[in-house]
């Protein structure tokens, strides 16, 4: 990790992505940059937080597990997301994983800075309560999923969920079938049957190693308008 205080770049990022409303007087605050490379670990599981993160650039993996030592996939962040809200106004040690993917930058506040000043300013809190929701809707969405359809249902949910690029879709958008697998809820050996199943029904077909999509109409029945959003 480095961190920078470059207030230029802090500027820029604020006007990027209209976050005047959240940090009036930008200059008064101790605002830093943190960048981080592929495989650097942000936010560890179980931690104390020492900040509120705002992925302004690259891509995040975020992931929980379970005292077995066995890790879920949650989901891919891209900017403009939030880190370290859910333990802010719980309160409580880091709750999930946060992980690098390329090479990726925040802006970062300190705790102390949240507390005392931030959680007093109208356009902070509107924010953290934007973020809060969306993920309570988007985690109790895919939980519902994951519990009531069946892995065929889900997979084909997935590739149409991922196909219409919105947020969430984005967040869950992976080629690679053991992380599919696991933001699905099976394991990747039963998703390879259900590819499997459903190129021989030619709802999906192989060309130079890729998966393609032949029947988007096909698949829609199989996902029963179940949706990840």
């Amino acid at each position: 990790m480095k961190t920078k205080l470059d207030q230029r770049g802090i500027h820029d990022y604020i006007q990027k992505y209209h976050l005047e409303n959240i940090f009036p007087q930008p200059d008064r605050l101790p605002l830093q940059l943190r960048t981080y490379e592929r495989g650097e670990i942000i936010l560890r599981e179980g931690a104390d937080l020492d900040g509120i993160y705002f992925q302004v650039e690259g891509r995040t993996r975020v992931s929980s597990s379970v005292e077995t030592g066995k890790s879920l996939l949650l989901r891919f962040c891209h900017p403009l997301s939030v880190f370290g809200d859910i333990e802010l106004i719980q309160k409580v040690v880091i709750q999930s994983q946060v992980e690098a993917v390329q090479h990726t930058t925040f802006l970062f506040i300190n705790k102390h800075t949240v507390d005392t000043v931030l959680m007093q300013e109208h356009g902070f809190l509107h924010e953290l309560l934007k973020q809060l929701s969306y993920k309570l809707q988007t985690c109790t969405t895919a939980s519902r999923v994951n519990l009531l359809a069946s892995v065929e249902e889900r997979f084909a949910s997935y590739l149409l969920t991922t196909r219409q690029l919105n947020e969430f879709g984005k967040e869950i958008l992976t080629p690679h079938i053991s992380e599919i697998a696991s933001l699905i809820g099976t394991t990747p050996r039963h998703l390879n049957r259900v590819i499997h199943k459903l190129m021989e029904m030619n709802v999906l077909i192989k060309e130079k190693k890729q998966l393609v999509i032949s029947d988007w109409a096909q698949l829609e029945e199989i996902s029963g308008g179940i949706r990840y959003e």
